[in-house]
């Protein structure tokens, strides 16, 4: 007969178990990567708040108080932005679309005939005549007005659906605040006792990375409007609370959002005056300067910089896949994959003296955690 010992562990046990396990948590996410959506941004929200949270906890607020005590404050000051800007908002509103007959007009009598004159250079001929871009507009929603109705009924769908996506996101980035020990403890029990103080190590780092990143972009974003609105207020530009808000939400995407929020910046510019849209890009450009050069190192700091090429990368393929959301998660993704990198980099490094205290690209030592 045969017989099988269980006295004593066996060495692979745990690392098959791991692996099974990472299996089937991999194929549950890709399986139910439609509702991943508000757990994702739970994540994001308790890790910006957590700080304050914990702020408030030091000072013998109880954790839930704390929790409420943010939302309410978080909450409160976006309500009380928009309340207190909505009135300007409306009327810059209602002046822009006074307005757009007009713009209609100029831009069918001088932009469209100057971009024809041009793309004729290479061949390429368009309609000018006058009403025939408006026509082909017109005739194109009448032609589709039930796919328009449909689109309608759509939105509201979404907006309703949304709505309640931020309730339940709410309620998750609640119950990670409130338990943030309990899911730390359980993920390094998962980590074997002697390779724990090399897994804090990567969490210390993702967090540096992260921190740099998420609580940065914010930051930044806030900067942003206020200099885009100082100097839209400045030269006198039409409807520049509208334009420094958009400015302001845009710049939370790098690069991209910066890129598209300067295109109406510019193209009102152009309806005052070929001055006022030259002020308004360099007065953009400089801000761009002053973030690159200033903002960013102060701010971010160093461990949270990726080279322009990778966010570049990370933006474009953040949209390919998951369209505007994974543009807007996509840097804070490309920091941790950065961080575990360089920490599994120098892990592996760490056995040869000559690349033990080696420097990666960024200024972080690679000399491996005690």
């Amino acid at each position: 007969m045969f017989s099988f010992s269980t006295a004593g562990p066996k060495r692979w046990h745990r690392p098959l178990f791991l692996i099974v396990s990472a299996l089937v948590v991999v194929a549950v996410i890709i399986s139910a990567h439609a509702v991943m959506l508000p757990f994702v941004m739970a994540a994001l929200i308790a890790y910006v708040l957590t700080p304050a949270v914990a702020w408030f906890e030091k000072h013998r607020v109880p954790r839930a108080a704390a929790i409420l005590g943010v939302y309410a404050f978080v909450l409160g000051s976006v309500f009380l932005f928009f309340r207190l800007s909505a009135p300007r908002l409306g009327h810059e509103l209602r002046g822009l679309q006074s307005e757009i007959p007009a713009l209609r007009v100029r831009f069918e009598e001088e932009w469209v005939p100057w971009v024809a004159q041009k793309l004729s250079v290479i061949g390429v001929t368009i309609d000018t005549e006058p009403g025939a871009l408006t026509g082909k507009l017109r005739a194109y929603v009448q032609h589709n007005s039930g796919e328009i109705a449909r689109f309608g009924t759509n939105l509201l769908t979404s907006v309703s659906h949304g709505v309640f996506l931020f309730f339940i996101t709410l309620m998750l980035a609640a119950y990670l605040m409130m338990t943030r020990e309990r899911i730390f403890t359980f993920i390094r029990t998962l980590v074997r006792p002697s390779a724990r103080p090399s897994f804090e190590a990567l969490v210390a780092r993702m967090d540096r990375g992260l921190s740099g990143v998420v609580r940065g972009q914010i930051i930044i974003c806030l900067i942003n409007g206020v200099l885009s609105a100082i100097g839209f207020g400045i030269v006198g530009l039409k409807y520049w609370p509208i334009l420094a808000l958009v400015a302001a939400v845009l710049s939370i995407i790098p690069i991209f959002g910066s890129i598209v929020s300067t295109i109406p910046v510019v193209a009102i510019g152009l309806t005052q005056g070929v001055g006022t849209a030259v002020f308004v890009l360099f007065w953009i450009i400089g801000i761009h300067q002053l973030e690159a050069n200033f903002l960013n190192p102060k701010i971010m700091g160093d461990a949270a910089k990726i080279h322009p090429v990778l966010v570049v990368f990370s933006l474009l393929a953040g949209e390919h896949m998951f369209g505007a959301t994974g543009a807007l998660l996509a840097v804070p993704c490309m920091s941790m994959a950065r961080s575990l990198f360089l920490h599994f980099q120098h892990v592996a490094n760490a056995s040869d003296p000559e690349l033990a205290t080696e420097t990666v690209p960024g200024g972080e030592s690679m000399t491996p955690p005690k």
